[in-house]
């Protein structure tokens, strides 16, 4: 007895000191690792420099797994397998995999970029007006991808059919370097892509950019990546999620208080994971193009998901009710003494 009392007593005692010195995380938190998904891309750029600077890592203050991505629906695939735990993502993907999983997979928990999409032309072929892509070649990032959504509208509206349908303009999925490299060789007549491409493809390809997207958005704004948590993971470790939050609004505001220096933690963080040269002066340009918040623009993203439906790529009407999960952002804002996000609203058009 004395013996046990002993060890009980031992137990306590380490407790306690582990307790005071601050001996690891909250019991919640204990051997959880964050695997978060990006792209090394300018409209990440929240992840690019909690990366570069590894203020993420600190906030969160759990180890964090980065993955790279390419493309959104690879992404989504990754979260329908629970091989991350949140991710950067565009829209539509983030729309898509809401539907197939009924809204049970993952729940958009900010925003994150908005604009930065434009169609390029190349500076030889002769595009005056929209009937002039009668018969070209527009490449974009990848089928069913926000811009391509964008793309295949804008075009649709114009009576521009693609030969898949009997048309004779070429929409040709393709991703974003070797569009760089087709429009070099004069093997694509445009493309409709994303920041920092279409600054590459005006400064390195000799583009010129026909039509920005903002253009063709009520007041200009629409969402270009959005921050996407598995709803597992938000169960199980709601103060991790509310810790990224807080990484992500911080890196935003240090976004917007300097982009020279965000250029700078860009261009060279986008070296280090592909190690291909993103130059400064491309950074620069794209930066002008996009717009870095935390607003989660529900009626644009509303917008995207009746344009996905409309160029055919969902069967129904989409209904995105509980695609948001703005509560932990709600708080972290609240705590930084920052307006609260726009809410979905009630009529808003699916």
């Amino acid at each position: 007895m004395a013996t046990r009392r002993t060890e009980l007593a031992g137990a306590l005692l380490t407790a306690f000191v582990v307790a005071s010195c601050g001996g690891g995380p909250p019991p919640s938190h204990r051997d959880v690792t964050l695997r978060l998904g990006h792209f090394p891309n300018v409209t990440h750029a929240q992840a690019l420099i909690g990366r570069a600077t590894g203020d993420l890592e600190r906030t969160v203050a759990v180890p964090v797994r980065w993955t790279q991505f390419n493309a959104g629906p690879s992404a989504v695939e990754a979260l329908f397998a629970s091989a991350i735990d949140a991710v950067y993502v565009g829209p539509n993907p983030a729309i898509n995999g809401h539907i197939r999983s009924r809204g049970e997979s993952f729940a958009i928990v900010a925003g994150a970029a908005a604009g930065g999409a434009a169609l390029v032309v190349r500076g030889d072929v002769h595009i005056a007006s929209d009937a002039d892509f009668h018969g070209k070649v527009v490449a974009t990032p990848q089928l069913a991808n926000t811009q391509d959504v964008a793309a295949r509208l804008w075009f649709a509206e114009r009576g521009l059919v693609s030969r898949d349908k009997g048309g004779d303009l070429t929409i040709l999925p393709l991703a974003n370097p070797d569009q760089l490299l087709m429009f070099a060789k004069r093997e694509i007549d445009a493309a409709w892509t994303v920041e920092p491409w279409v600054s590459r493809l005006e400064l390195e390809g000799g583009g010129r950019v026909y039509l920005e997207e903002k253009d063709l958005w009520p007041g200009g704004r629409y969402p270009t990546a959005v921050l996407v948590v598995r709803r597992e993971f938000l169960r199980n470790h709601p103060e991790v999620v509310k810790k990224l939050l807080t990484a992500h609004v911080e890196a935003t505001q240090r976004l917007n208080a300097d982009t020279e220096a965000a250029a700078l933690l860009i261009s060279e963080e986008i070296k280090r994971e592909t190690s291909a040269a993103m130059p400064l002066p491309i950074v620069r340009s794209a930066l002008r193009r996009v717009e870095f918040s935390w607003e989660p623009l529900p009626k644009a993203l509303a917008k995207s998901a009746a344009d996905a439906h409309r160029v055919g790529f969902l069967p129904s009407a989409p209904d995105l009710s509980g695609i948001w999960e703005l509560g932990p952002l709600r708080e972290v804002l609240r705590e930084k003494g920052l307006p609260p996000p726009a809410e979905p609203v009630e009529g808003m058009p699916r």
